[in-house]
């Protein structure tokens, strides 16, 4: 493991792990979450109403959400904003080594990158981001409105008021209609392919 994983892990293991504890005391029934410990971070499944609702990718195009991520592959999903100086590069570049870990196989995954400031991330900033984590073409950074950002923050349990309040989380679903595994807390780009291999190994 890298210092600057091991750092990090230290600083925030405990914070991520009371966050995961309240969130699935304050969940709704129906979003209920069934908490199993993980190293690091909180592991939790839950099912995740995604409103219909359109943002826009980074090379300018408009997606309609939830339609976008329902190709049939795995997602692999988390929010950022390119301002961001603590939790969101950490993220990106755990998402960054993840897709490299993965080889040939990364084109059978769809990564998506979900701005929380879209008033200051445009697509071209976001296109910018892109690059300087080396995504490749199965990666996908989006910004839209305020609404629609905050709206798929709420359905995914994520939104803590503003982008300063920003939580480490990722959240991944084999394939469409199947329960989400969300993992709270900084995972290693090891841990995540650990994960990911698990799930779509179950679908």
């Amino acid at each position: 493991m890298a210092n600057w994983e091991k750092s990090l892990r230290l600083a925030f293991a405990a914070c991520a792990l009371g966050t995961a504890v309240h969130s699935v005391q304050a969940a709704p029934e129906h979003h209920r979450h069934h908490a199993e410990k993980a190293p690091g971070y909180a592991r939790q499944a839950g099912n995740y109403r995604l409103p219909p609702t359109t943002l826009v990718r980074s090379d300018g195009a408009k997606a309609s959400f939830p339609n976008e991520i329902d190709d049939g592959r795995p997602v692999v999903l988390n929010f950022i904003f390119t301002t961001c100086a603590a939790v969101c590069p950490i993220l990106s570049q755990s998402f960054a080594e993840f897709q490299r870990k993965l080889g040939a196989d990364r084109d059978q995954v769809r990564m998506v990158s979900i701005s929380i400031d879209p008033e200051e991330d445009t697509p071209e900033r976001l296109a910018d981001y892109a690059k300087r984590f080396g995504a490749g073409r199965q990666w996908a950074f989006y910004t839209g409105s305020v609404q629609a950002s905050v709206e798929l923050q709420k359905a995914f349990q994520a939104y803590f008021g503003d982008k300063m309040h920003h939580r480490p989380m990722t959240f991944m679903r084999a394939a469409p209609g199947q329960a989400w595994v969300r993992l709270e807390g900084f995972a290693t780009p090891d841990e995540l392919l650990k994960e990911y291999r698990q799930l779509v190994a179950r679908r």
